[in-house]
């Protein structure tokens, strides 16, 4: 094997394949970035046999062949070539020679018949939507996946689509995250779950552009193709919980007010209840007023919040940090939060955005 190409190109390529190297591995081979140069360009490729992701950029290929040279080293090392035209050759010992300016370096490689074989997708069912608005979606869901290993499934990202939209949906026994965008096109009405690692480096490679974004779902894996980079990861097997069933319907409260306000009070009331680490902070509603308030063995805190109340008045406790997390997703001036009790499922809702976008937090019992 043997090739020119540039050193920008390369390091770009390389970061990005970089992401499905896992951090942790018994098998060295899933360490490595595999090389495969034929024709005129060069594939990179990596993968953590969840996640893989392929780039392929221009080159001057003057042999073909494939190699597996070491990740990690690797993409450090290119990384401080990123202005030179590189020479990338391999000797009969599986010796890779890197070329730049008047110096080189040498890295021995592992055999490219030894990495694992990445699955190709054909004719699987696909969904066209926006790039911002995919992105978008996943920023405002994938962080409430669950971490526990107790319950695998919810450890992904629901991807739900019908004829006109996207729906995605993450849940981990105390909140419950749900955005709705439209697509472009659909062959199918289809569904997938995606673990959350590899729905959040989706994410990260994945433009603010309004480009279209092409989604491919085929038994266990779903791919993206993007700019000559291809994204495939393999789906979680399983049923989803039928979340349809959490969402309330009717509420005997429901409360208006600004997120900036709310967001500053929640702030200084869970500096307190941090200390004892139950992030506890109780809401009482009544008429016209929202009081905020935690208490440790140093004091207390009490927050006076105006607000706009339809229905009757309401004493209830959260985990604060289920708040403060949403808050940076809804994207409005004003949020909505509808109850059915002291003890169920509160709902919180942007105002005035037009997308729907809903947030479920369950509460917590006050002895």
């Amino acid at each position: 094997m043997k090739l020119i190409l540039g050193g920008n190109d390369l390091s770009d390529a390389v970061s990005k394949v970089f992401k499905a190297v896992p951090s942790k591995t018994t098998n060295p081979i899933l360490e490595g970035i595999k090389l495969s140069a034929f024709k005129n360009s060069l594939t990179l490729s990596a993968t953590d046999t969840e996640l893989s992701i392929e780039k392929t950029i221009s080159a001057d290929v003057k042999i073909e062949g494939e190699v597996v040279v070491p990740g990690k080293f690797f993409a450090e090392f290119v990384k401080k070539l990123n202005k030179e035209q590189i020479e990338l050759s391999l000797d009969e010992n599986n010796r890779l020679k890197i070329r730049y300016s008047d110096s080189e370096g040498t890295l021995q490689c592992q055999n490219a018949a030894d990495f694992p074989k990445i699955a190709t997708l054909e004719d699987g069912q696909y969904f066209i939507i926006i790039r911002s608005e995919f992105k978008d979606l996943i920023n405002k869901t994938a962080f409430s996946v669950c971490q526990d290993d107790s319950r695998p499934i919810l450890k992904g990202l629901l991807l739900e689509v019908d004829n006109v939209s996207l729906t995605g949906v993450a849940l981990d026994g105390y909140r419950l995250a749900k955005c709705q965008k439209p697509i472009e096109k659909t062959t199918a009405m289809m569904s997938a779950v995606v673990p959350s690692r590899c729905i959040n480096e989706i994410a990260k490679l994945i433009d603010d552009s309004a480009d279209p974004l092409s989604v491919t779902i085929q038994k266990n894996y779903l791919r993206i193709d993007l700019d000559h980079t291809i994204i495939t990861s393999r789906l979680l097997d399983g049923e989803y919980i039928n979340y349809k069933q959490i969402i309330p319907s009717d509420f005997s409260s429901v409360i208006t007010l600004p997120c900036d306000q709310f967001e500053w009070s929640l702030e200084r009331a869970i500096l307190l209840s941090r200390i004892d680490r139950n992030n506890l902070v109780k809401f009482d509603i009544s008429q016209d007023t929202m009081v905020l308030s935690s208490n440790s063995d140093i004091g207390t805190v009490n927050e006076k919040l105006p607000v706009k109340l339809n229905g009757s008045d309401l004493s209830i406790a959260f985990n604060a940090r289920y708040f403060m997390e949403l808050l940076k997703y809804l994207g409005s001036d004003n949020l909505n939060i509808k109850f059915t009790g002291s003890v169920t499922p509160c709902i919180v809702e942007p105002c005035g955005t037009g997308e729907y976008l809903m947030y479920l937090i369950l509460p917590v019992r006050i002895i």
